[in-house]
């Protein structure tokens, strides 16, 4: 199968999710393959992003569970938290995932290449720290994205602040955290430092945050952040930031509004820009947008006929599962000679906020908007849990259904384990079902899931809420 014209039949640039999934799949069909990483196996999801977030997302909640199981019989004593023993078992865990990333790529006979590819034209790159240069008969980018944030122009002191990169290796918690954003990285951060005691300041633009989601999710995880602590200050933006050395809280920030903030530390959770800066994209006539991102059609292809994107490089949805999914169907389509492309609908996705968020399909705002008519039914309840431990927090649960047909197009979630469950709602949606098809469907008893199969009664907005 290897064409002896080029040195590799497949080289992948980017060892993340949908890098490696891609690069394993094709080395076992037999195919001469190549992958070079620049830092560590693993990409954004397991290196700096969807792990170590979701393992201090655990440690945040452990607190407040110590604390609500007094209302269930349980005395826990004193109790304290140390960041240090945490952040070295998380550390240690992403190493471990890293390394099997690593191995797994390397027993499928994959040729990996510790550097940082760069192109040189269509088919051949250079390989920076070692100067080698490789030809490949397709290419592969899986670069991912990265934290952005202004320029020093844009916001002077900006060099003071940190991205959600360096959060997971700070060596001791902040006196006071300020976070800069109102998407689903920043809110996350706040409830994971306010859960461990950190006085933390949300700053966002708009009025509500996580912009795109549905417009009863934003209310409730915006109303979220407040009662758990957070100082949440919305309609302005950073102007300065300013570093006094000797203070206790070092960092003076100035808002547009006027206000100013002494904290010590400064987080930036303002977006993602795909990684594609010092690629060379246009030595090989790779089209880039204006956001950096790489343009590809329905089965990941490039403007270039032996180029293809898959992940957060193409901005089309930058998920982990969709990264892979991408991968793996560019690897079988051009290695197996089974076509097919990925479905971008109705993919499930989870914010970890506390409770956390889950939603597929439909927002209300934008099926209303391309169907007209919509029920909507909806429920907002404490759950059983919270009978008994003071906890006020409640669950809110909203179905969006097309009135014509009665199918189920979108279903969004704000409540303990949210996430477990829009998993499998996301099955029934992605298969098309139906208000009656949730109806017929017998609820488990006692669960807070089974409030999905027993709403019966359309809501009717009340007349403030027009």
């Amino acid at each position: 199968m290897t064409d002896a014209t080029y040195d590799f039949d497949l080289f992948v640039i980017g060892g993340g999710s949908g890098g490696v999934r891609a690069g394993r799949l094709a080395a076992l069909s037999g195919a001469k393959v190549g992958l070079a990483e620049e830092y560590r196996m693993g990409g954004t999801c397991v290196i700096r992003g969807c792990v170590p977030k979701k393992f201090m997302v655990y440690a945040s909640k452990y607190g407040k569970d110590i604390k609500k199981a007094e209302g269930y019989g349980w005395s826990t004593g004193e109790v304290s938290y140390d960041h240090t023993k945490f952040a070295t078992a998380m550390h240690a865990e992403v190493d471990r995932l890293s390394g099997i990333y690593f191995r797994n790529l390397k027993n499928s006979g994959v040729e990996i290449f510790e550097d940082r590819a760069e192109f040189v034209d269509k088919h051949t790159l250079r390989l920076k720290n070692s100067g080698k240069t490789v030809t490949a008969k397709k290419i592969l980018v899986a670069v991912g994205g990265r934290p952005w944030r202004p320029s020093e122009d844009e916001l002077p002191g900006v060099e003071h602040t940190i991205t959600s990169d360096e959060i997971f290796h700070l060596d001791e918690l902040p006196k006071h955290l300020v976070i800069a954003g109102g998407g689903y990285i920043a809110v996350e951060f706040a409830h994971v430092f306010a859960g461990l005691g950190v006085p933390t300041c949300l700053v966002y633009r708009g009025e509500e945050v996580l912009r795109g989601f549905d417009a009863d999710v934003r209310t409730e995880v915006h109303e979220g952040l407040k009662e758990a602590g957070v100082q949440v200050i919305t309609g302005t933006v950073f102007e300065v930031i300013e570093k006094r050395e000797g203070a206790d809280l070092p960092l003076h920030l100035t808002l547009k509004n006027g206000h100013s903030i002494d904290c010590d530390v400064i987080m930036m959770g303002v977006g993602r820009r795909p990684n594609t800066e010092g690629l060379g994209c246009e030595n090989a006539g790779v089209d880039v947008n204006e956001k950096g991102a790489i343009p590809v059609d329905e089965w990941s292809k490039t403007n270039v006929d032996n180029i293809w994107a898959v992940g957060d490089v193409t901005d089309r949805v930058a998920l982990t599962p969709v990264a892979i999914r991408e991968g793996h169907a560019f690897a079988e389509t051009e290695f197996y000679d089974k076509p097919w492309h990925f479905d971008h609908t109705d993919i499930p996705t989870a914010v970890f906020t506390q409770p956390e968020v889950g939603t597929v399909g439909m927002t209300e705002a934008d099926a209303r908007k391309e169907f007209g008519e919509i029920d909507i039914y909806k429920t907002k309840f404490k759950p059983m849990k919270n009978a008994l431990n003071g906890d006020q927090t409640r669950t809110l649960m909203k179905l969006v259904v097309r009135a014509s047909d009665e199918k189920v197009l979108g279903v969004h979630i704000v409540g303990e384990d949210a996430a477990e469950m829009i998993q499998i709602a996301g099955i029934a949606v992605k298969m098309g079902a139906t208000k009656p098809d949730f109806d017929r469907t017998c609820a488990l008893h006692p669960s807070s899931a089974e409030e999905l199969v027993t709403m019966r009664q359309k809501w009717v907005p009340d007349v403030q809420e027009v």
